[in-house]
């Protein structure tokens, strides 16, 4: 079988280490696969693996400036996305994985147009919202349910992917209906039951959408060694940790600034993936560090912390959570997102939304301990499980699209 990925990045932040997962699971059971990338503002680390890249740093940035100005988040790259089609066209996929296709990289009105003539098997994972909205990639904390019938008015404009000119949102939800609707052969695949719930409310919901949670290497993520806490001396402290991709407000970053006021001395806030200004603005009892694409690096600081926070209110899966886990850290999350279900399924605490009883949980651990060997209970999240029920989705409905051609 021949796969394509199609993603915003490769081999960095969270999806690019999924389709960089899925693509080595494809090689090792025999298939042969690519994958499609083209954000270039990352440092891409696709290893050894086959790719695509679509268009260049100056596409990116022209398509970038046309979401600025008009709100066309995948409307731009159009020269861009007819040269990386005729590659398609030389590679001929029996299956087309989509993930993200937003980052200013990719067209979809001429990739959905070439989906629906080709008819090749396709399979969307939603690693967010985006794709059955007028504009945002979420919208739980905004209270926004507008994406249900009619997107108008956004009111969440300013937010990635950002307009400061025109509100294009009510032409944008009705061009994606339009465009992603009607494809005779794909199937929707969501992280979790929390995303599942909200897609089955968007114009997606005819698609058949199946649950299959992200996996994590665990031969990465795992307790480690890490001189961590000697070198930041941090031998005597209990350390809270949290880890994003970007600490943009939906992560929750207030949440730790408001904590670093109410906790004593004897904890310290660790926040792994600050800009170098968000930095530079922290209190002086909180420790930042910028984004590491070095996963060996990021699985030593969650071993070294004693809890990990993800005070996040919009995670349709809650990948840095299972890592922690993975690294024998006590997660401690939100209800109402998809980061409790994670827990759920391994261990941890889940707290109401509010500052009050997650400052109480975070003393309650340092006072009564956590217990030892969760990294176990990360079993369920392995990169191999992942793999096999992706591989099992393009076998399966294969074959029955084999059948509805007559071969």
């Amino acid at each position: 079988m021949k796969i394509l990925h199609i993603n915003s990045v490769c081999g960095v932040t969270g999806t690019g280490r999924i389709v960089a997962d899925l693509y080595d699971a494809a090689i090792n059971d025999g298939h042969q696969c690519m994958i499609a990338y083209g954000e270039h503002k990352f440092h891409n680390n696709p290893g050894e693996r086959q790719t695509i890249e679509i268009g260049s740093m100056t596409d990116c940035r022209v398509h970038a400036a046309m979401t600025r100005i008009v709100d066309a988040q995948g409307f731009g790259s159009r020269s861009a996305t007819r040269r990386f089609l005729q590659k398609v066209e030389e590679y001929q996929p029996d299956v087309i994985h989509l993930h993200n296709l937003h980052g200013y990289y990719i067209n979809i009105e001429l990739l959905f147009q070439y989906l629906k003539t080709k008819r090749i098997k396709t399979v969307w994972t939603l690693h967010d919202c985006w794709s059955f909205t007028g504009h945002c990639v979420h919208f739980q904390e905004a209270g926004c349910d507008k994406w249900r019938q009619e997107c108008g008015h956004c009111p969440l404009k300013r937010q990635y992917p950002s307009s400061i000119g025109l509100d294009r949102s009510t032409y944008n939800f009705h061009k994606k209906k339009a465009l992603f609707t009607g494809i005779k052969d794909m199937t929707i695949l969501v992280p979790s039951h929390w995303m599942q719930e909200r897609v089955r409310q968007s114009f997606l919901k005819d698609y058949p959408i199946r649950v299959i949670y992200n996996g994590i290497d665990l031969e990465t993520f795992h307790p480690i060694d890490s001189d961590f806490r000697t070198k930041y001396h941090l031998e005597d402290k209990f350390i809270i940790l949290g880890v994003a991709n970007i600490w943009v407000e939906r992560k929750g970053l207030a949440v730790f600034l408001k904590l670093a006021e109410l906790l004593g001395n004897e904890y310290q806030i660790v926040l792994v993936g600050l800009s170098q200004e968000q930095i530079k603005e922290l209190p002086e009892n909180i420790l930042g560090f910028a984004r590491t694409d070095t996963p060996v690096e990021l699985a030593a600081v969650y071993t070294a912390a004693d809890v990990f926070v993800n005070p996040s209110k919009e995670e349709t899966f809650g990948l840095t959570v299972a890592e922690a886990m993975a690294c024998g850290t006590w997660p401690i999350v939100y209800a109402d997102t998809a980061c409790a279900e994670v827990v759920q399924q391994g261990r941890g605490h889940i707290v109401a939304d509010g500052i009050r009883e997650l400052e109480q949980t975070i003393r309650l651990c340092k006072e009564k301990g956590v217990p030892a060997g969760i990294e176990k209970a990360a079993q369920i999240f392995s990169k191999e499980r992942f793999g096999k029920e992706i591989l099992a989705v393009y076998d399966e409905d294969n074959a029955k699209y084999r059948g509805n051609r007559g071969e």
